[in-house]
């Protein structure tokens, strides 16, 4: 696999997320969206994917593709909880099932469970590796850290150099909370010293049981300064060097193309998610009783992917937009972005509108000239990171 298509502007016809061991994990990140997930599956003694029900979504996750490729993506919980016999069982089906297609694995993990053996495995079968780490030693072990309380930020430091160490391709999975969201540079420099080029930057934005968005979520402003400042660190210095996902995201939408992002493409519904049980539902943050598709058992992927409530749920996201947002010049970049986010009102009254919204257009506006530069060199067939060898300066509004 060519680490190089993380960085392109590519979105999958079916995407389906896997979930092996279900919401289990080593780890209780204060901020995690999804280990309250085990609740749904209080009943269940072992919350592990069976080999049958793998063999079962291998073949019909195969044949619902509609192009050559195809990508299996292993998450949790913690994926590593499986042994590394799960995974080999995993390669022998896609193997039998393959029929021509061309078949490629991703896996993330917290980091704090891999070994010389796992690394081994992933080098050998050409796995790509999303590695969560929330930058320098204070920022990641705010909130990721044992049931027991105690920090990870060594043993991720560890998998960093295990991972280097055996060639295995891997990017980086951070998350900006409310904390580390004041830092950027600091953050991004971290990055580059640990000699990592592909880097997913994500906001958490979470509500507690009233509804109110938690005291770790970043805020708008932060969220808004934070891109900004780390698009001028990179624009000027990085570009085709250092890939970072919302900015290929924005720059694919500058010129009219489905970015690998689902949180910035027009609609929903191309990404589910399927439990330890074969329970699908419709994307990873709407795991929940009324966005259950059904079960594997019962119902193929190809069903409920094409569903008559799967497609509801992705014409929701532009079907829903208030009219602050139908009216707004940065629609086409950020589409309303990722509909759990959106549970502010608009000055009108409106419900429905993001909560990074007032971020978001900084950012838009801040990059504006640059991603015309960028969109104009590309369709002229040239590098964008010809934006570099501009005068400081120069694209200014």
């Amino acid at each position: 696999m060519n680490n190089g298509s993380i960085a392109q502007p590519f979105a999958h016809p079916l995407y389906v997320m896997l979930k092996p061991a279900g919401a289990q994990c080593n780890l209780a990140c204060e901020y995690c969206y999804y280990l309250e997930k085990e609740k749904l599956y209080g009943n269940s003694r072992r919350h592990l994917m069976s080999e049958e029900l793998l063999e079962r979504f291998t073949r019909q996750y195969i044949e619902a593709q509609t192009q050559r490729e195809v990508l299996f993506t292993w998450h949790g919980g913690e994926a590593l909880l499986r042994p590394i016999s799960f995974y080999q069982k995993a390669i022998e089906l896609q193997r039998r099932y393959a029929r021509g297609h061309l078949i490629d694995n991703c896996i993330q993990t917290n980091g704090t469970l891999l070994t010389d053996e796992w690394c081994d495995f992933f080098r050998r079968n050409n796995w790509l590796v999303g590695l969560s780490i929330d930058g320098p030693e204070a920022f990641h072990d705010r909130y990721r850290r044992t049931r027991n309380g105690k920090p990870t930020f060594r043993k991720v430091m560890d998998a960093v150099s295990l991972l280097n160490r055996h060639g295995v391709e891997w990017n980086a999975m951070a998350t900006v909370n409310a904390f580390n969201g004041d830092y950027p540079l600091e953050f991004y420099h971290f990055f580059k010293e640990i000699n990592c080029h592909y880097i997913q930057f994500t906001p958490v934005v979470e509500r507690d049981a009233q509804g109110q968005v938690t005291d770790y979520s970043v805020t708008p402003k932060q969220w808004g300064d934070f891109l900004c400042i780390l698009f001028d660190e990179w624009v000027t210095k990085d570009v085709g060097e250092y890939f970072i996902q919302l900015f290929d995201a924005t720059l694919a939408n500058w010129v009219g193309v489905t970015p690998g992002l689902c949180s910035m493409s027009g609609s929903c519904g191309h990404a589910l998610v399927m439990e330890f049980n074969g329970d699908v539902y419709s994307c990873d943050h709407f795991v929940s009783p009324h966005h259950l598709l059904g079960n594997i058992h019962e119902k193929s992927i190809t069903e409920m992917a094409y569903s008559e409530q799967q497609n509801k749920f992705g014409a929701m996201k532009n079907g829903h937009l208030p009219d602050q947002c139908r009216k707004c010049r940065w629609l086409f970049a950020c589409h309303g972005e990722c509909p759990k986010n959106r549970f502010v009102s608009c000055g009108e009254g409106q419900p429905a509108l993001n909560y990074l919204c007032d971020g978001y257009r900084h950012f838009f506006e801040h990059v504006a000239p640059h991603m015309d530069f960028m969109k104009a060199e590309l369709e002229a067939d040239r590098a964008p990171a010809n934006i570099m060898s501009l005068p400081p300066g120069s694209l200014s509004l």
